[in-house]
């Protein structure tokens, strides 16, 4: 059976965005297509299927380009349960790039998604958006944990940085929607050991291994301390500006809340415990939800967020 020529997600019908949604061989892709059919904001983006040819990627990210009215695209690998040694994807390339990047990573069995390019440097506001219950019908909690300026949804996924401020709702009925009133939230602010400054300084600590020496940008040992220039040189200053993202919590955490209970009542798995999503909102300003991950297979639900991070680490 021939692989079909990659589309870009918007262009998908009301059918082709339920079949994908239902696809769990493309987890991301699956999570993509479900969060565009509910009209939440999410990348434009095309799939590449392991057994796709070097024309076929090069037809697609052109496609996807013109498209994006861009030269440039994003790449992220798709295809399962991820390995302890998985492509840490995320990065953006000039389209004469994607050919030779992409094919690696199909070569291995993992799909590629291509999608609009951002700039992960300049982000504002990035949130974990976490939804528990012990079980259907019983009441759980909604957490949001945020970081400010110039992080991204990677620093609190996989690279464990603590967040910088935390907000929560409790005994929230999953099957009922009710609109959260203020006094039922809680928001906490994390003091981290050492400071902001010790924050700041892991997340450089990332950008210089994974990131830049990815993207080719820092060749050799990276350190941090390279990091921090390359962004200074470039005028990627928010990183070192005031990190108070509070207020810019508290002012999308009841929209977050409406978007987070639309997505469970969509969630195929109905006997669901944790679910999980992440959303940016970037320097354009325009915002984007990620993925929607289920949490019997990335999370323990009500787990501690020291016991988490160790798991997200494996």
């Amino acid at each position: 059976m021939a692989i079909p020529l990659p589309r870009p997600l918007h262009s998908l019908s009301a059918e082709e965005l339920a079949a994908a949604a239902k696809d769990r061989r493309w987890p991301k892709w699956q999570t993509m297509a479900l969060l565009h059919s509910l009209r939440l904001p999410t990348l434009n983006a095309a799939l590449l299927r392991p057994g796709q040819s070097s024309a076929e990627i090069r037809t697609a990210a052109h496609a996807l380009a013109a498209a994006l009215g861009t030269d440039r695209l994003m790449i992220r690998s798709d295809g399962g349960v991820e390995k302890k040694q998985y492509y840490r994807g995320g990065n953006t390339f000039p389209i004469g790039e994607i050919a030779h990047r992409a094919q690696p990573l199909l070569a291995d069995g993992r799909a590629v998604i291509l999608a609009s390019p951002t700039n992960r440097f300049t982000n504002r506001l990035t949130v974990m958006i976490r939804m528990d219950r012990p079980g259907p019908g019983i009441r759980g909690t909604f957490t949001l944990e945020a970081l400010g300026p110039g992080y991204d949804v990677a620093d609190l996924t996989r690279g464990a940085l603590p967040p910088q401020v935390t907000a929560q709702l409790d005994v929230v009925d999953w099957d009922r929607y009710n609109p959260p009133r203020w006094h039922e939230w809680t928001f906490t602010g994390d003091h981290c050991p050492g400071g902001e400054d010790a924050r700041r300084r892991r997340r450089l600590e990332r950008l210089a291994a994974q990131t830049l020496a990815d993207g080719g940008q820092l060749a050799g040992d990276p350190q941090p301390e390279h990091a921090e220039t390359w962004l200074r040189e470039r005028g990627y200053l928010h990183l070192f500006g005031p990190q108070d993202p509070r207020p810019a919590l508290m002012r999308r955490a009841a929209k977050l809340f409406e978007d987070a209970f639309v997505l469970t009542r969509a969630q195929p798995n109905r006997n669901w415990r944790c679910l999980a999503t992440a959303y940016s909102v970037f320097a354009e300003p325009r915002t984007v939800y990620w993925d929607l991950v289920d949490g019997e297979h990335k999370y323990a639900a009500a787990a501690p967020a020291d016991a988490r991070a160790k798991e997200e680490a494996v």
